[in-house]
Protein backbone atom coordinates (compact mmCIF):
# COMPACT_ATOMS: atom_id res chain seq x y z
CA UNK A 1 0.00 0.00 0.00
CA UNK A 2 1.26 3.43 -0.89
CA UNK A 3 2.50 5.14 2.33
CA UNK A 4 0.81 8.34 1.55
CA UNK A 5 -2.43 6.45 1.59
CA UNK A 6 -1.89 4.49 4.78
CA UNK A 7 -1.14 7.73 6.57
CA UNK A 8 -4.79 9.00 5.15
CA UNK A 9 -6.42 5.77 6.12
CA UNK A 10 -4.68 6.22 10.00
CA UNK A 11 -5.42 9.65 9.97
CA UNK A 12 -9.01 8.56 9.02
CA UNK A 13 -9.23 5.56 11.72
CA UNK A 14 -7.96 8.24 14.62
CA UNK A 15 -10.46 10.43 13.81
CA UNK A 16 -13.09 7.73 13.69
CA UNK A 17 -11.75 6.90 17.55
CA UNK A 18 -12.31 10.74 18.40
CA UNK A 19 -15.92 10.84 16.83
CA UNK A 20 -16.78 7.65 18.85
CA UNK A 21 -15.16 8.77 21.81
CA UNK A 22 -17.61 11.91 21.79
CA UNK A 23 -20.38 9.51 20.66
CA UNK A 24 -19.77 7.38 24.06
CA UNK A 25 -19.71 10.27 25.77
CA UNK A 26 -23.05 11.35 25.28
CA UNK A 27 -24.58 8.12 25.22
CA UNK A 28 -23.17 7.56 29.09
CA UNK A 29 -24.88 11.34 29.68
CA UNK A 30 -27.83 9.84 28.53
CA UNK A 31 -28.96 7.85 31.91
CA UNK A 32 -28.11 11.03 33.78
CA UNK A 33 -30.60 13.26 32.01
CA UNK A 34 -31.87 15.83 32.63
CA UNK A 35 -29.01 17.12 35.27
CA UNK A 36 -26.18 15.91 32.72
CA UNK A 37 -27.97 17.89 29.50
CA UNK A 38 -25.22 20.24 28.98
CA UNK A 39 -22.85 17.55 28.52
CA UNK A 40 -25.13 15.37 26.39
CA UNK A 41 -25.25 18.61 24.35
CA UNK A 42 -21.51 19.15 24.20
CA UNK A 43 -20.44 15.95 23.48
CA UNK A 44 -23.04 15.46 20.38
CA UNK A 45 -21.73 18.90 19.16
CA UNK A 46 -18.34 18.02 19.35
CA UNK A 47 -19.14 14.83 17.42
CA UNK A 48 -20.78 16.82 14.63
CA UNK A 49 -17.88 19.35 15.06
CA UNK A 50 -15.34 16.52 14.44
CA UNK A 51 -17.11 15.63 11.34
CA UNK A 52 -17.79 18.44 9.92
CA UNK A 53 -13.83 19.71 9.97
CA UNK A 54 -13.05 16.00 9.11
CA UNK A 55 -13.06 17.29 4.76
CA UNK A 56 -10.65 20.37 5.18
CA UNK A 57 -8.54 18.63 7.89
CA UNK A 58 -7.73 15.74 5.80
CA UNK A 59 -6.99 17.87 2.88
CA UNK A 60 -3.18 18.49 3.74
CA UNK A 61 -2.95 14.65 3.80
CA UNK A 62 -5.03 13.99 0.24
CA UNK A 63 -2.80 16.38 -1.68
CA UNK A 64 -0.15 13.78 -1.28
CA UNK A 65 -2.22 11.01 -2.77
CA UNK A 66 -2.43 10.42 -7.21
CA UNK A 67 -5.34 12.71 -8.28
CA UNK A 68 -7.60 10.08 -8.57
CA UNK A 69 -7.32 8.58 -5.41
CA UNK A 70 -7.27 12.10 -3.76
CA UNK A 71 -10.56 13.31 -5.30
CA UNK A 72 -12.47 10.28 -4.84
CA UNK A 73 -11.69 10.25 -0.90
CA UNK A 74 -12.49 13.91 -0.88
CA UNK A 75 -15.51 13.97 -2.17
CA UNK A 76 -16.80 10.82 0.05
CA UNK A 77 -15.36 13.24 3.63
CA UNK A 78 -16.89 16.20 1.85
CA UNK A 79 -20.67 14.26 2.28
CA UNK A 80 -19.84 13.21 5.81
CA UNK A 81 -18.75 16.83 6.52
CA UNK A 82 -21.65 18.36 4.67
CA UNK A 83 -23.88 16.20 6.73
CA UNK A 84 -22.57 16.97 10.04
CA UNK A 85 -22.14 20.97 9.31
CA UNK A 86 -26.26 20.42 7.92
CA UNK A 87 -26.83 18.74 12.24
CA UNK A 88 -24.82 22.07 13.51
CA UNK A 89 -26.38 24.52 11.61
CA UNK A 90 -30.12 23.19 12.51
CA UNK A 91 -28.85 22.87 16.25
CA UNK A 92 -30.56 19.34 16.04
CA UNK A 93 -29.39 17.04 18.69
CA UNK A 94 -31.25 14.34 17.00
CA UNK A 95 -29.58 14.64 13.84
CA UNK A 96 -26.36 14.99 15.80
CA UNK A 97 -26.96 11.69 17.80
CA UNK A 98 -27.49 10.56 13.64
CA UNK A 99 -24.90 11.11 12.25
CA UNK A 100 -23.06 8.02 11.01
CA UNK A 101 -25.92 5.64 11.16
CA UNK A 102 -28.56 4.67 8.28
CA UNK A 103 -32.31 4.56 9.01
CA UNK A 104 -32.13 0.99 9.47
CA UNK A 105 -28.91 0.56 11.89
CA UNK A 106 -28.37 -2.56 14.08
CA UNK A 107 -26.90 -2.51 17.93
CA UNK A 108 -23.22 -3.67 17.02
CA UNK A 109 -23.13 -3.04 12.98
CA UNK A 110 -20.42 -0.52 12.31
CA UNK A 111 -21.42 2.94 11.20
CA UNK A 112 -21.02 4.53 8.54
CA UNK A 113 -17.53 6.20 8.57
CA UNK A 114 -15.96 2.70 9.46
CA UNK A 115 -17.66 0.85 6.65
CA UNK A 116 -15.73 3.44 4.56
CA UNK A 117 -12.21 3.04 5.85
CA UNK A 118 -12.85 -0.96 5.59
CA UNK A 119 -13.65 -0.56 2.25
CA UNK A 120 -10.52 1.63 1.49
CA UNK A 121 -8.28 -0.43 3.58
CA UNK A 122 -9.66 -3.07 1.22
CA UNK A 123 -9.57 -1.66 -1.84
CA UNK A 124 -5.63 -0.82 -1.74
CA UNK A 125 -4.53 -3.77 0.05
CA UNK A 126 -5.73 -5.46 -3.02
Amino acid sequence: MNPDLRTVLDWLSARHSEVMAQEQKALECLSALPREQAAYEDALRKKAELLASMAKDALPLLLKLPEKDREDIHARLRKFSASASLGLKLGSLFYMSALLYRDEHRQGEPDLLQVYIDSLRLQYEA
